[in-house]
């Protein structure tokens, strides 16, 4: 008997029929698959996140690892927290000891430095200007200089004698690096830590290396550093200042006297514009501290192993692209003190201020550099 019958006949689809039948089977596939899709592209979705993750951690370590580090620091920085309200401020400087307040004072207080923080740095540049169109400064004492020349470009009241506060550290530092043998090891006597108030914490019996030690001078500003440096170069601190005078006569400083290295208050210590203007030039002139004073921040090292990020005091590194330079001061009797650097293609421009305001030396000192680098 026949399997087909003469009545079953076959025919072939049509191609309509056929691409309905393949695009059923592709829907069918389409629908079973969904779930597992869904799943994959949740995977897909959360290993880009951990790689976005792992990314943004390596460009941070890139970062950090630019910064100017101590001798013997590798790998990653472990920032260290501010230890006292002395070091969040970056340029209280002054021997006077603070009164005891509440809790509820101190954080009025706190409230109240943070918010003139942020408006002295929101505050535009000074508009006024004298009949030669020079910007007008509240500084009690000013002296604009050509770095190069010595030549003059404005002064005011440039030979008061003033207090210097820690603008003298500058020569503090000219004579250790005039002296050299900045790789030797240093090691901390109790007599450096003596003294207030800005201190880095460094220990009696603990050893540096002089270079390290003078790039945290003339970054932070820190007293104890000060007084170690003087002592290990002349014995004494006694002794440094006598060849803090001798080098300040030999630099046509003669208006000025020194007694410590820091520029912490005590009688017969003073110095003028003019005279901080003589000794600025021959720090700028020297390779190694032109090299430090430009830098807005690095790494310091305990000799314990632990890090630390120090800021620059001088905020016209961060605020004036020009500025290269150079040291900061204050206390009670000097008030806010600034000697800025600043260059363009061709001229380099010193800006001594002297006796200013917290509300006003940023301004007057970027206004004074800006002045004299279009002259």
């Amino acid at each position: 008997m026949p399997l087909v019958s003469e009545s079953m006949t076959f025919r072939p689809r049509s191609g309509r029929e056929q691409i309905c039948s393949a695009g059923t089977c592709a829907v069918t596939r389409f629908v079973a698959n969904f779930p597992s899709m869904i799943w994959r592209n949740r995977i897909w979705f959360l290993c880009a996140l951990i790689l976005s993750s792992a990314l943004s951690g390596w460009a941070q370590d890139t970062v950090d690892s630019d910064l100017v580090r101590p001798s013997g620091v590798n790998g990653p920085v472990r920032k260290a927290k501010a230890v006292t309200e002395k070091d969040a401020d970056d340029d209280a400087e002054s021997a006077a000891p603070k009164p005891k307040t509440s809790k509820s004072s101190h954080a009025r207080s706190h409230r109240a430095r943070a918010k003139s923080k942020d408006t002295d740095d929101t505050i535009p540049a000074p508009t006024e200007f004298t009949p030669d169109g020079i910007p007008k400064t509240s500084a009690a004492s000013v002296i604009v200089v050509d770095a190069n020349s010595g030549r003059i470009l404005y002064e005011k009241n440039a030979d008061q004698v003033r207090q210097a506060a820690s603008t003298q550290k500058l020569l503090t530092a000219l004579i250790v690096a005039e002296t050299g043998f900045l790789d030797r090891p240093v090691t901390v006597q109790s007599v450096d830590t003596m003294c207030d108030p800005v201190k880095l914490g460094i220990k009696s019996g603990e050893t540096y290396q002089r270079m390290d030690l003078l790039r945290a001078l003339l970054v932070k500003s820190p007293n104890d550093v000060a007084r170690c440096l003087a002592r290990d170069n002349a014995g004494s601190v006694e002794g440094f200042a006598q060849m803090m005078n001798r080098r300040a006569v030999q630099l046509g400083a003669v208006h000025s006297h020194f007694v410590n290295p820091n520029g912490l208050p005590i009688p017969g210590q003073y110095s003028s514009a003019r005279d901080l203007s003589l000794i600025a030039r021959a720090a700028y002139a020297n390779p190694t501290i032109r090299s430090i004073v430009c830098l807005p921040q690095l790494v310091f090292r305990y000799s314990n192993g632990r890090t630390r990020e120090l800021e620059n005091t001088n905020k016209l590194l961060r605020r004036l692209p020009y500025c290269n330079g150079m040291k900061t001061g204050y206390t009670d009797g000097a008030g806010k003190c600034l000697i800025a650097s600043g260059t363009r293609p061709g001229k380099d421009v010193i800006a001594v201020v002297l006796g200013d305001s917290s509300s006003r030396v940023w301004r007057d000192a970027s206004a004074l550099l800006s002045w004299g680098l279009l002259l």
